[in-house]
């Protein structure tokens, strides 16, 4: 299993990683008043193939095995 960790400080809301992700494990939703991206509750779901991770223009993204 791995978790997806996004600091919501670096997230820009771009989409980019929601369009990436092959298991649709992220989407973008408000947050303390900004659009940001989420990980699904369920670390089952993402498959640890870090396309979010390469995607992301701020750098706002890790992936860990659990």
């Amino acid at each position: 299993m791995y978790i997806v960790t996004i600091d919501p400080e670096k997230c820009q809301a771009c989409a980019e990683c929601v369009e990436v992700c092959a298991v649709q494990a992220l989407s973008i939703e408000e947050k303390d008043g900004k659009l940001v991206a989420v990980f699904t509750e369920d670390p089952e779901e993402c498959l640890g193939c870090e396309s979010c991770v390469e995607v992301c223009p701020e750098g706002a993204i890790t992936v860990e095995e659990w």
